[in-house]
């Protein structure tokens, strides 16, 4: 039986739920506003959220001094290779891994758990050694390949409970009209995976779009910077830092991960949908 909320009970969720969009969403309008601020409006003492006389400068200078277009487009292909790469490797991985049901199964998916124990800093002078060795330090598919080999365990880990997730019977059902194994991953198991395979390339390109450190440390050269390298280059030696132009520079990197997301958010909601429904 469907139990009734009271007026006030409902008037207090949405008062609870304005207030924590609020939170979340002021830090992202103050540095909105901040980019459309001049200089002389940036450094008063008591700044109004509302920038008086908006201006597009702030924009020109991270797309013409700071170099943001060239380090974005970078990011975008290190980004987009890292989050292919990274479903193309653990999407089988992870099929093995929840039907094959052997010793070293269990063994792998513990090691997956441990892998992510390790922090950044215990990991990036043996990345570095290795990929010294290849040749492929200075390099983005370098970094594609530390930022799949970074990306993969969460992946796999995900994509395997997914997988868990599907009944064998279906399968089973599949084999027993003759479809071949082939046949049955790809029109039965690979669209009942599309939540999975869609949160997976999400958490893969927006972990690398936003990854700094390992992009410090194995690329050199400032024509192949990503955008999060460029924006700490905002702050001046002295720690003087641009305020306007960082803003938006900030503002601007951000619409890539919205967008992607946009994209994928409809194909998310869908396959889970359709998993619930054929499940």
């Amino acid at each position: 039986m469907r139990t009734r909320t009271s007026p006030w009970s409902r008037a207090l969720q949405y008062l609870a739920l304005l207030g924590y969009i609020g939170f979340l969403g002021f830090p992202l309008l103050w540095m909105l506003s901040t980019a459309f601020k001049g200089p002389r409006e940036l450094v008063e003492l008591h700044p109004s959220l509302w920038p008086e006389h908006p201006t597009l400068d702030n924009f020109v200078t991270a797309f013409t001094s700071q170099g943001l277009a060239r380090s974005a487009l970078n990011s975008l292909i290190v980004a987009t290779s890292a989050a292919i790469l990274t479903v193309m490797v653990s999407l089988p991985a992870a099929y093995a891994l929840a039907r094959l049901r052997t010793r070293l199964g269990t063994v792998a998916i513990g090691w997956i758990l441990v892998s992510q124990l390790f922090p950044f800093i215990l990991l990036v002078i043996p990345l570095f050694l290795i990929l010294k060795r290849l040749e492929l330090v200075n390099t983005l598919p370098g970094l594609v390949l530390v930022y799949v080999v970074w990306s993969l365990p969460f992946a796999l880990w995900m994509l395997q409970g997914f997988v868990r997730s599907i009944p064998r019977e279906l399968e089973e059902a599949a084999a027993c009209d003759g479809a071949t194994r082939w046949q049955t991953l790809r029109q039965i198991v690979v669209p009942l995976l599309a939540p999975g395979v869609v949160a997976a390339t999400l958490f893969a390109f927006v972990s690398a779009w936003n990854e700094f450190f390992f992009a410090l440390v194995i690329l050199q050269d400032p024509e192949k910077a990503t955008v999060p390298v460029t924006l700490a280059r905002f702050v001046g030696i002295q720690g003087v830092v641009r305020l306007g132009p960082l803003a938006a520079g900030a503002f601007l990197s951000t619409l890539p991960s919205l967008i992607v997301f946009g994209l994928l958010q409809r194909r998310l909601t869908s396959g889970l949908l359709a998993g619930a429904v054929k499940g």
